[in-house]
């Protein structure tokens, strides 16, 4: 699940955490809000930035074999 979280400070600071969002793809989706906010003084990335997407990779043998192996 994708969660944001604002912690508004008294004195105008925000504080934003992002959890559930995979890789590099939170910065997309916080930049707007972001650019609205104001400068962003600092940046701390979680474990869930640097990971990578799975990716399964499949491979099937399409060579026509004979039954008989090398002799056929």
């Amino acid at each position: 699940m994708e969660t944001l979280e604002f912690i508004i400070y008294p004195d105008g600071r925000v504080k934003e955490m992002v959890t559930g969002i995979i890789g590099r793809s939170c910065e997309e989706v916080t930049r707007k809000l972001e650019e609205q906010l104001g400068n962003v003084v600092s940046r701390q990335n979680t474990s869930e930035y640097y990971t990578q997407p799975v990716q399964q990779v499949s491979t099937v043998d399409t060579q026509n074999r004979s039954t008989h192996g090398d002799w056929g």
